[in-house]
């Protein structure tokens, strides 16, 4: 089953007080903006492995409708999948103390071309026209992790739509580290999974009081073909 979330309408009060509307991305440049899709791999999805987090996949069907919906009105998608090189447990050492021995080797594992676990879960629509990037951190934008702002300077991109697993970890991360480099950021709160409600919901509203908007997969849509057909000039 999805998350079930809805704004508190305190928070929603705070924001309308701070900037005089619920929603800092009420219109689009739809040309200008990028679907960024975190971490959708088996390794992440599928409750057989260690960090498998199954309520994601109750989203990827959210997930495709966007894709399917910014494609179409000019914008990018673009795929992200968790590499861990070699060298991890030492170059990032401070995050595999955080695991027993054994846990941390089966990340590294995992975490590999070729492994099936590094692949994208099956049911995604991923298209020839879409781009694919592989990140080594949480934050797709950290220095040294992707390529991924190359793509998005290639293509005039200023607003980045964030979905994927999980919520509060890389999805979080990505859409926070956009912010600070000054992008419109905005993560879609039926869009993005992790392991329970609460993560889910503290990381949601930590981020729109503070670094960018979020809605759902309804919301977006609708205002991404009605931003669309007005930058046409069609009716």
């Amino acid at each position: 089953m999805p998350h079930h979330f809805e704004m508190p309408q305190k928070y929603i009060d705070k924001m309308i007080d701070r900037m005089g509307r619920e929603h800092s991305q009420e219109t689009f440049e739809t040309e200008k903006t990028a679907l960024v899709v975190v971490d959708m791999q088996n390794y992440f999805m599928d409750e057989s492995q260690q960090a498998g987090c199954p309520v994601g996949q109750s989203v990827v069907g959210n997930v495709n409708r966007i894709a399917d919906t910014v494609r179409r009105t000019g914008g990018i998608v673009i795929w992200i999948q968790n590499l861990a090189p070699a060298d991890t447990q030492e170059s990032w050492s401070t995050a595999h103390e955080r695991y027993l021995p054994e846990k941390a080797e089966l990340r590294v594992n995992s975490m590999q071309r070729g492994e099936w676990p590094f692949e994208l879960w099956p049911d995604l629509d991923v298209r020839d026209e879409d781009f694919r990037v592989i990140k080594r951190r949480y934050s797709a934008f950290i220095q040294g992790s992707s390529d991924i702002e190359l793509i998005l300077k290639d293509n005039s991109i200023e607003n980045i739509l964030v979905c994927g697993v999980a919520t509060n970890v890389c999805c979080e991360s990505t859409a926070r580290d956009a912010m600070m480099l000054n992008y419109r950021a905005l993560m879609v709160s039926d869009g993005c999974a992790t392991s329970s409600d609460e993560e889910h919901a503290n990381s949601l509203i930590a981020f729109y009081t503070h670094f960018g908007d979020v809605q759902n997969t309804d919301e977006l849509c609708a205002r991404l073909e009605a931003s669309n057909r007005r930058n046409s000039g069609s009716s």
